[in-house]
């Protein structure tokens, strides 16, 4: 609950020298009392005479005027902690002392007759209490209270019982008429409080209504500590603050204490001290009697015996206490500030040694895997070497033998006669070529390839592309003779068709592909629109088809060097053909199987497209094609320029975000069978050549699938 409750009516808490009316106490100034306001602390004397303990046995104890007095002092002994704490919050308090054989019976008739409306009460150890066969007091006071008091039992500063109010108090209590008749000036001497006049008449003692006393004079009002009251008792009689007794919480501050502490003080008797105590029948009260003790103020003719607070000398002797107690609280609460800092930073440079040890242990960690790392690549770069230098062994074998071999088949050709064997392309003249491109007019240039510039024209009424080779090249008639021979005899749905040549002029007749090359659509040149994920899954596929065409061509494969997206046209229904095969080179049918390799020496071709081995060994195989079609199959997801493309897609693949890279002009990828092309592109792309997929047996019937998903959903 809030502190709206505390305002609503009085506020009273049941104390005694244990843990739980510290929490009970600190509770009800969170939740019930605001600063300023006043809070009455209930403490209960139980009588000495004829009284069980909490274990059931009979406590007789002859009681004398020193026992009293005794009594007395023990009490503020124990109002002196709280009053402690309520100086700190800015609490006001009021003191209750009852005396009684029934503690319970006591705070629920006071409770009753004072109209008090919050009762806060301390649990109780349940486990000790079973054990020594004991009554909970508190649960026994909070079913007992009356209807129109909240009774809250608290357990360690939370609620472990509550039991509400169901009406309001029947009356204004009296101890809130006092502070409200206080706060406008009126002083009240005295006031009538209903207490219960069923007082003990054991030995003599009188039945007389009580009247809580109000004191408003100098020496009760204890604006300068809560020890005020504390006149005439030596230093002992202090309470034992140590942490067992009260929590260090409860310490008052070096602050000047601003609470206003007042005793409000029952008496069944007006001079019970002063009642002949020389016997036990005389002192002792009987087992079932009960009064209200007058705790009594430190103002003259009130409390103590009036010699003793009349003579000048224990006024002195009590100022000087005060002021000496004053010191010493003020160094203790120093050497408690002290302490907790002490411990602060203990366990600050705890913490700081703890992080230090696991830094160093990190670092170390750390280092011993770099060691290993060092260790690891020193091995594989060993075993890397060892590689290269058996694989170029066998490379100068291998060419060794490969020009002995040229050198027999020239022999053989000659012998043959071999030179003689008819064309197997159509022949043009100068004159019709020139005829046809109207002099290689730049209106009809449609290309640059990398030995000349392409033509658009007709030739015998065929549209045709005419690639017409650069004088300046000098590799390039060496290239043209051989792309004419081997071009002649191929013949594939996924090859451009050579239709003929002019030899004298270095000019190429192939068929003519209406929708250009697949880097010209990729990029959308015109304007055009994008290709859809169904048509570059077939194109895949068919440029696939062609290049395993190329890779089996008999007596020995073909490898084409420069496989890229340039050099992929589409003819008019977006069918793929493979053109440029002119920088194909006759390989070993060993190279097929990945084991015999031809040294060449110099590198042809774009470098992104280029096997990484093949530019640093210049050896060639089949798989340096496959390394090339990998990264068109990825140009073909993503519409995106080759460098750097593969380390894209695979962190793109490696934080799942692979969508984000795929070619936005495209609606609808399908991801997984997107997904599959990739990780197959990754795979070709390898850098080595041993990890690379067989175009065969892999890549294509893979391929092959995906066409036949993207035909479907067509």
């Amino acid at each position: 609950g809030g502190k709206n409750g505390g305002r609503n009516g009085l506020v009273a808490v049941a104390i005694d020298k244990d843990k739980s009316s510290q929490y009970a106490l600190r509770w009800a100034i969170d939740n019930l009392v605001a600063k300023g306001q006043t809070i009455i602390l209930i403490h209960v004397v139980r009588n000495s005479s004829n009284c069980k303990d909490d274990s059931g046995v009979n406590d007789l104890v002859e009681t004398t005027s020193a026992d009293v007095e005794s009594l007395d002092d023990h009490t503020r002994q124990i109002f002196v902690t709280f009053h402690c704490f309520c100086t700190r919050k800015d609490i006001n308090c009021f003191n209750v002392v009852l005396e009684d054989a029934d503690i319970s019976r006591a705070i629920v008739e006071y409770v009753a007759h004072a109209a008090i409306e919050n009762l806060v009460l301390g649990a109780s150890r349940h486990g000790f209490l079973r054990k020594l066969k004991m009554v909970d007091v508190p649960n026994s006071i909070c079913k007992a209270s009356p209807d129109f008091c909240t009774a809250y039992v608290i357990s360690r500063s939370k609620i472990s019982s509550v039991r509400n109010a169901s009406r309001a108090a029947p009356f204004t209590s009296p101890l809130q008429l006092h502070q409200t008749q206080k706060t406008i000036g009126t002083s009240l001497s005295s006031s009538t409080c209903p207490i219960p006049r069923h007082m003990s008449t054991a030995r003599g003692i009188e039945r007389t209504p009580l009247k809580p006393h109000f004191d408003d004079g100098d020496s009760l009002n204890c604006n300068r500590s809560p020890f005020c009251k504390i006149r005439g008792h030596s230093p002992s009689m202090l309470p034992d603050l140590h942490e067992s007794d009260s929590d260090i919480s409860f310490v008052s501050s070096n602050r000047p204490s601003t609470d206003t502490c007042m005793d409000l003080n029952f008496d069944g008797t007006d001079s019970w001290r002063n009642s002949n105590a020389s016997t036990s029948s005389e002192s002792s009260f009987g087992s079932s009697t009960r009064s209200w003790t007058k705790f009594s103020e430190l103002s003259s003719g009130t409390d103590f015996s009036s010699s003793s607070l009349e003579n000048d000398d224990g006024e002195a002797e009590m100022r000087r206490l005060k002021i000496e107690l004053q010191k010493t609280m003020e160094m203790y609460s120093t050497a408690c500030r002290e302490a907790l800092t002490a411990k602060h930073k203990a366990v600050e440079l705890h913490r700081w040694r703890v992080d230090e040890e696991r830094r160093l242990e990190e670092a170390r960690s750390a280092e011993e895997s770099a060691r290993m790392a060092v260790e690891l690549e020193k091995a594989k770069y060993k075993a890397a070497l060892e590689d290269a230098q058996a694989a170029r062994r066998v490379a100068e074998l291998e060419s060794r033998k490969r020009l002995s071999a040229e050198r027999r088949a020239l022999q053989d050709s000659n012998e043959m006669g071999l030179n003689a064997t008819p064309l197997r392309y159509r022949r043009y003249t100068i004159e019709e070529i020139e005829e046809a491109t109207m002099f290689f007019s730049e209106s009809l240039k449609i290309g640059e390839g990398g030995y000349g510039p392409v033509f658009k024209c007709h030739l015998d009424h065929t549209p045709v592309a005419v690639k017409v080779l650069r004088p300046d090249a000098a590799q390039g008639k060496i290239q043209f003779h051989q792309e004419v021979e081997v071009l002649s005899c191929l013949r594939h749905p996924n090859m451009v068709l050579l239709l003929g040549a002019c030899p004298e002029y270095g000019c190429l007749v192939y068929e003519y592909m209406a929708k250009g090359s697949l880097e010209d659509r990729l990029i959308r040149r015109g304007n055009t629109q994008p290709l859809s994920w169904q048509v570059r899954f077939r194109i895949a596929a068919e440029v696939a088809t062609g290049l395993q065409f190329l890779h089996q061509t008999k007596p020995e494969p073909l490898v084409h060097r420069d496989l890229k997206p340039a050099n992929i046209l589409l003819d008019q229904n977006y069918v793929s053909k493979i053109s440029d095969v002119g920088l194909a080179r006759l390989v070993p049918p060993s190279v097929a199987d990945d084991v015999t390799q031809l040294r060449l020496t110099s590198a042809a071709g774009t470098f992104c497209y280029i096997d990484p081995e093949y530019q640093q060994t210049g050896m060639l195989g089949v798989k340096s094609d496959v390394y090339s079609f990998g990264i068109v199959l990825l140009q073909l997801l993503t519409g995106k320029p080759a460098m750097g493309l593969t380390h894209a897609i695979d962190q793109a693949i490696e934080k799942g975000n692979l969508a984000e890279a795929l070619d936005p002009s495209v609606p609808c990828w399908p991801m997984e069978e997107a997904s599959r092309m990739a990780k197959l592109a990754l795979q070709c792309a390898e850098l080595r050549r041993k990890d690379r997929p067989d175009l065969g047996k892999v890549v294509l019937p893979e391929l092959n699938k995906l066409r036949e998903i993207g035909d479907e959903d067509a």
